[in-house]
């Protein structure tokens, strides 16, 4: 287990993943809170040291952090507990997607002030707030931490590949491990837009939310489109986008080869999945093989919906994966949250 490439994932890849809709919501969450107006001249603000009034802006991201930790450690334990005996299956993870993406719409849309959802909001119990309502710093934590919480229920792509690691592990220790590094990596982008959030002035408040309100919609909306390409409904952007402006891309047939009668077609998995529509010659027995090249993030867990094909691919190396003899017709593949696609089209 390299816990030093879990770090550099967090650090590098996972950190702006997770923030496009976590941050913006956490973000959104400190806006609103009441209080940290700049101070004044002469203000007890003002007086206070330079590292009390740094404890004061980075409690809640604190918070959003601890509570985040929390949340991904015990699912890498469960993970890891779990090992290779259960798995999501495709169809189950494509509903757990539209509903992750319902939920960041709803969640965007009370943000920008939608009537009817300006209450769908993630706050801590009141019993919470009895128990620290003296307590200044610990009151401005709580509603961060319950977010820091629940986000592990809002999945971002790079995630995804980190807790299938967690998963292949097979110890407990292990997947929790792998999952905490993650989340340590990822920290400092979430702090410096807690940072950036707390210190904004009153006249920024507004703006900040609309803001934010705006991006974790735009980012619910994908993630939901995600489920819809999962699902190979001709409502996702890579259906409708070609249906509504006539175009799309011409099928290839360069990385297909004819071997004592099979038929051998070569995808590469990278950033994305290439070349994404491919055609072959239907009726013929057909291995498809994955070839990864530094694959990363949600590429690496492939998925065939219609066949109920689901493979988690190295970093890099081919997956073989046996097509049978394929009928006329299209099979479409994506990766595991739907943000990557590609057809295969037999003729």
């Amino acid at each position: 287990m390299n816990l030093a490439a879990v770090l550099a994932t967090g650090l590098f890849a996972g950190g702006v993943s997770c923030a496009a809709v976590q941050g913006g919501l956490l973000a959104g969450l400190i806006a609103r809170q009441r209080g940290h107006a700049p101070s004044t001249p002469g203000s007890v603000q003002e007086q206070q040291s330079v590292r009390a009034r740094l404890k004061d802006d980075l409690t809640p991201v604190s918070g959003f952090l601890a509570g985040k930790l929390v949340s991904h450690t015990l699912l890498g334990a469960l993970l890891g507990a779990l090992g290779g005996v259960v798995q999501l299956s495709p169809a189950v993870r494509t509903y757990l997607q539209l509903a992750a993406g319902l939920l960041i719409i709803m969640f965007g849309l009370a943000q920008l002030g939608v009537p009817g959802l300006r209450n769908f909001t993630v706050e801590p119990p009141l019993s919470w707030l009895r128990i620290v309502r003296n307590r200044a710093r610990a009151q401005s934590a709580l509603a961060p931490a319950a977010l820091g919480l629940v986000s592990v229920l809002i999945p971002c792509g790079v995630t995804l590949s980190v807790e299938a690691l967690a998963l292949t592990s097979g110890s407990p220790w292990q997947g929790a491990a792998i999952m905490a590094v993650f989340v340590v990596g990822t920290s400092p982008l979430f702090a410096v837009l807690g940072y950036a959030a707390r210190k904004a002035g009153t006249a920024w408040r507004g703006r900040l939310a609309a803001v934010t309100g705006v991006v974790i919609v735009a980012m619910g909306l994908y993630t939901f489109n995600g489920g819809l390409e999962l699902t190979g409904s001709p409502l996702a952007a890579s259906r409708i986008i070609p249906a509504a402006t006539g175009s799309s891309d011409s099928a290839s047939a360069s990385t297909v080869s004819t071997v004592d009668g099979k038929q051998v077609v070569v995808i590469e998995a990278s950033s994305s999945y290439s070349p994404s529509n491919v055609q072959i010659r239907a009726g013929v027995p057909t291995t498809l093989i994955v070839r990864s090249d530094r694959a990363q993030g949600c590429v690496r867990s492939f998925l065939i919906p219609s066949r109920g094909v689901e493979k988690i691919l190295p970093v890099q190396g081919d997956t073989p994966i046996n097509l049978g003899a394929p009928k006329p017709g299209t099979i479409t593949y994506s990766c595991g949250m739907g943000m990557y696609t590609g057809t295969i089209t037999a003729t």
